[in-house]
Parts: structure tokens; C-alpha cells; sequence
């Protein structure tokens, strides 16, 4: 990724607290392969609201991408990931776009950390011996996975086609 130019505004309202504490951040950036892309986030200081999205500058056919995690190399492949991207890690989980969700720029690696943090956070407070069990065995195949042990397969959907996984490994398909 090259330098990106940085336009930050400050002192803004947060939708959240409405206390004058948010920071708007917009940024450009190339990502080789994929093309140039805008990085937009708001962060409150006080309530710590956060919302990020990622949207390329040319405009992109709607598409799912699949991507089989096969060794540890696998790990270090580029995502680009849109707020209305739809993540799944099949048997695993499925993380759905919606007015939470975030865009962002990341590895496979990146990718996985966030789905293991979400499983954590589900197992720890979920209170069916049974589910929690089944939580565990999806957080083992997780760990697996990233130490190269353990293959998995990623798809990411987006209708907006500002997504894309960059490696030669990745399949793109039209989104139905």
C-alpha cells in the first residue's frame, strides 16, 4: 500500500453520546491489484463509539470471493474488506454486514483474529454446557488454522463489490 493523504476533522457531534468528542478520518490509499480505495472512520474519545468503512474508488461488480486456507503462508494474503461485506468461515460462523459492521484493510490472519475474539466473547458468555463445548472445538480448529495445522475455507459477499481478497488462490464469482 502506498502513503496515504489524510484529511482528519475533529470536535465533531457523536451520534452515540452527542458529546462534541468525535474525529472524522478520510483517506486515500492504492492497494496494488485491487486499485485505489477510501478509508473512512469517526472514533469518539468520550464514549469510544467507532465505525469504520472502506470503499474503492472505481466501481466494482457485486462478488463472492473464496479463499482456501491451506498453510501458514495463507495467513499473510491481503483482504479488503467492505461494511457491507459478509464473512464466512463455513461451520464456523458468519459475520453479516449491518449498521455495526465495519470495513477495513487487513490480512487472512486479520480476518481470523476478529472471528477467534468474537468466539471468545460468545463462549464466554454463553451458559449451555453443550454450546459452549461446540464453541471450544470451533476455537481449536481456529487456533489450528492459524499455526498452519488446520485448513479453512473463507468467502467474503459483497453487493458492492468494494471487497476483494488478493491472492492468485482466490476464486471470484459473479453474486447472485
Amino acid at each position: 500500500m502506498s502513503q496515504p493523504a489524510i484529511d482528519v476533522l475533529q470536535g465533531q457531534e457523536c451520534p452515540m453520546c452527542k458529546e462534541k468528542s468525535l474525529t472524522l478520518t478520510e483517506s486515500e490509499t492504492e492497494i496494488a491489484f485491487f486499485g485505489k480505495v477510501y478509508l473512512f472512520s469517526m472514533t469518539c474519545e468520550q464514549c469510544k463509539y467507532h465505525k469504520a468503512d472502506v470503499e474503492a474508488a472505481e466501481q466494482h461488480e457485486p462478488c463472492r470471493w473464496t479463499l482456501d486456507i491451506e498453510k501458514e503462508d495463507d495467513l499473510k494474503i491481503r483482504v479488503v474488506k467492505s461494511a457491507e461485506a459478509t464473512v464466512k468461515i463455513p461451520h464456523i460462523m458468519t459475520i453479516e454486514s449491518g449498521p455495526s459492521s465495519n470495513g477495513y484493510v487487513t490480512n487472512v490472519e486479520g480476518v481470523i483474529n476478529r472471528v477467534k475474539r468474537m468466539l471468545e466473547s460468545t463462549r464466554d458468555q454463553e451458559e449451555d454446557l453443550e454450546n459452549k463445548k461446540k464453541i471450544k472445538n470451533m476455537l481449536k480448529k481456529i487456533q489450528k488454522t492459524l499455526w498452519g495445522q488446520e485448513k479453512l475455507r473463507m468467502i467474503i459477499e459483497d453487493a458492492t463489490g468494494n471487497s476483494t481478497i488478493i491472492s492468485e488462490k482466490a476464486v471470484k464469482a459473479k453474486l447472485k
